[in-house]
């Protein structure tokens, strides 16, 4: 049998502060790319580890005819520094997600309401794609250009998890057409003709 008496001494010492276990973000305080800097134990309480955003539905009253609410650190302060975050998608009839990409985070996305044509694609060029249905999960790998589209008649809604609190998002068709990059660099990029990019820098709000 195992002697237990040369642990005595390590069972007695006191647990580890429970700071150690989460890192509510201080919004107050500096930020790093780590992420939020951490608010004092003393100062935490449990509604922290609450958030109440995800049950009501999104505006979808846009050009994408889609919403995001997103429980990222920013919103959902528990999140912090803990590998994870979640957000809830509308999409009503006609809507989308255009091309974009999560450059911290992978994605898992559950439909709870709906149909969602959904794909990613790979760095080898492939397209992996998927008509999702209620109870169905989906998952997008970190970095890769994905998308989701509404695939049936009534708005679709879905769940999303994150493997970051602050996964970023860059949209593809915003981050050529929504600025100033100028139309003849677009077209060498792109292969393009000047009218095409003219009409989505009017429908984005791009210039040049």
């Amino acid at each position: 049998m195992f002697p237990l008496l040369p642990l005595l001494p390590l069972l007695l010492l006191p647990s580890p502060s429970s700071a150690a276990d989460f890192c509510v973000a201080d919004f107050s305080g500096p930020t790093s790319p780590l992420g939020f800097s951490c608010k004092k134990e003393s100062a935490v309480t449990a509604s922290e580890f609450v958030f109440s955003g995800l049950g009501a539905a999104g505006n979808t009253n846009n050009i994408i005819k889609a919403a995001v609410t997103p429980a990222f650190a920013g919103q959902f302060a528990a999140v912090n520094g803990l590998g994870i975050s979640a957000a809830r998608l509308d999409l009503a009839p006609g809507g989308v997600v255009p091309l974009h990409t999560h450059p911290a985070a992978s994605e898992l996305l559950v439909v709870t309401q709906g149909v969602i044509s959904a794909g990613f694609i790979s760095s080898a060029n492939t397209p992996y794609t998927a008509t999702l249905r209620k109870g169905d999960a989906m998952v997008f790998p970190q970095g890769l250009l994905h998308y989701q589209v509404n695939a049936g008649g009534i708005t679709a809604v879905a769940i999303v998890s994150f493997s970051s609190p602050s996964p970023g998002l860059q949209i593809t068709d915003f981050a050529l057409f929504a600025n100033n990059l100028s139309t003849p660099l677009i077209q060498k990029v792109t292969f393009l003709d000047a009218e095409q990019i003219l009409k989505l820098k009017k429908v984005l709000g791009g210039s040049g």
